[in-house]
């Protein structure tokens, strides 16, 4: 059964005068432990894609169905706690706060999902001994490495068990090296926990820890 199943998604925007198509009919579903990549070129419609399957973006058309929820593109305003509790992100830019440790960090991800206090602490230990920062969960970002900057932000969409989890380029501003440790521990943890995970990537390493891998060229699948 799909946690995720999107349908027929078309996306325009408006630029002037002009409406600019950016997704074409777009079908995709994902399930649980199921690992998938989405690949395409710059400006072929995948970041748009992804802000639609993670509830930030409404499509122009089409159906989005998230953890069994309808989501209605005319009510974004319920859009934010769709998010909240069915969708971890990950981006390749980290977005930690530096004046928080790691702990605090994916603390903070948690209050905004309504999970406090002692509870939120056992979450935050759980999911950074997961990923195997339980040593450095009171390290500031800029005690870290890049690679654990990149572990934090794993923990951070794992807290709480979202059952979707969404990547957009996790390896861009990590070495060949590193960037593969976290694709591989990603992978097994989003198995583990049975999570469906899309990344969206132009990293050819992505292939190697994917069950699928979707292609995206001018705004439809190939």
């Amino acid at each position: 059964m799909s946690v995720l199943e999107a349908r027929d998604i078309t996306k325009t925007f408006r630029e002037g005068a002009e409406t600019v198509p950016v997704l074409n009919g777009v079908s995709l579903e994902l399930h649980p432990g199921e690992v998938v990549a989405l690949e395409g070129p710059s400006g072929s419609g995948k970041t748009t894609l992804l802000s639609i399957v993670g509830c930030i973006l409404t499509p122009t058309n089409g159906s989005l169905t998230v953890n069994g929820n309808h989501v209605d593109p005319k009510r974004p305003e319920r859009l934010p706690e769709v998010r909240k509790k069915s969708i971890g992100f990950v981006f390749q830019q980290f977005n930690l706060f530096p004046a928080l440790t790691a702990a605090e960090n994916v603390e903070y991800a948690l209050n905004v999902k309504g999970i406090r206090g002692r509870e939120a602490q056992k979450e935050a230990d759980r999911v950074l001994d997961a990923v195997g920062l339980g040593d450095r969960k009171n390290f500031l970002p800029r005690d870290m490495s890049g690679g654990q900057k990149q572990r934090v932000a794993v923990a951070r969409a794992l807290a709480g068990r979202p059952p979707i989890l969404l990547a957009d380029e996790p390896t861009a501003n990590l070495d060949s090296h590193v960037g593969m440790q976290v694709l591989e521990m990603f992978k097994d943890l989003a198995k583990k926990e049975d999570r469906a995970l899309l990344i969206v990537t132009h990293d050819p390493k992505v292939r190697t820890i994917s069950d699928r891998v979707l292609k995206i060229e001018d705004g439809r699948l190939v």
